[in-house]
């Protein structure tokens, strides 16, 4: 292990993890003591294991939250989507999981596919400073995208402003779409929200050594055991690529 890695990371002996505790896929509960558990807990756990330091989870609201968190000090990696905009303020390893990202609609809506809803004059509701949010924000040429905060704040936006869809993860609009009469999901996905580990651009040595973290990790099948150990096979899918 470089040195140098160990001081981009860890230099007081702890590896500090911001996890977004929205992702439900991915923190799927917490110890007694209130430490969250799951796929990325045990990943940044995995992380401080290797470089033989100690851990401590940074919890937040949002993956906004944890993106603007990347000029205040308050993290040493970030385990959110990788998005464009959020790579000004940090870099990204490969992805280690992907979710499919699409949209529910009334059962009356005249479109069956997910490519279908770029059309003038939809309206979608979405939660705001998600990865699904900012990449539709740089991708959709016609639909208008109405944000508010959390996907509950989304469903209840979608249902009372009768939008003409919902967007969201496929997991979580599944059950929605229980909770929703007379709404269903659209085939196919508008994009893939490809789950990675972010740290500051400056940690050059640490950057590297995420990148082959997460190569590493995919390949022994550490991320599978991870996905069956907290009971969201079929849900999370291991991303592909390097």
């Amino acid at each position: 292990m470089s040195r140098n890695v160990v001081s981009e990371l860890a230099p007081n002996g702890t590896l500090r993890a911001g996890i977004n505790m929205a992702n439900g896929l991915l923190v799927t509960g917490s110890t007694a003591a209130g430490a969250p558990t799951g796929v990325a807990p045990d990943m940044a756990q995995e992380i401080a294991d290797r470089l033989g330091v100690a851990v401590a989870y940074v919890p937040f609201a949002s993956p906004s939250e944890v993106a603007e968190a990347a000029g205040r000090d308050a993290w040493d990696i970030a385990l959110i989507a990788a998005e464009p905009a959020r790579a000004e303020s940090m870099v990204f390893s490969a992805a280690y999981v992907e979710i499919e990202a699409t949209y529910l609609v009334s059962e009356s809506a005249s479109f069956r596919a997910a490519e279908d809803v770029d059309r003038p004059g939809m309206r979608i509701a979405v939660s705001a400073g998600t990865a699904y949010d900012l990449y539709l924000t740089r991708s959709l040429k016609h639909a208008e995208l109405q944000r508010t905060k959390g996907q509950a704040g989304a469903v209840d936006l979608f249902v009372t402003g009768k939008l003409d869809a919902l967007a969201g993860l496929r997991p979580a609009l599944k059950r929605q779409v229980e909770e929703l009469p007379g709404t269903r999901i659209l085939e196919g996905r508008f994009t893939a929200v490809q789950q990675a580990i972010g740290t500051k651009p400056a940690n050059r040595a640490a950057a590297a050594f995420l990148q082959e973290f997460v190569a590493e990790a995919k390949a022994s099948g550490l991320v599978a055991r991870l996905i069956e150990r907290h009971g969201v096979a079929g849900r999370l899918q291991i991303a592909s690529g390097d």
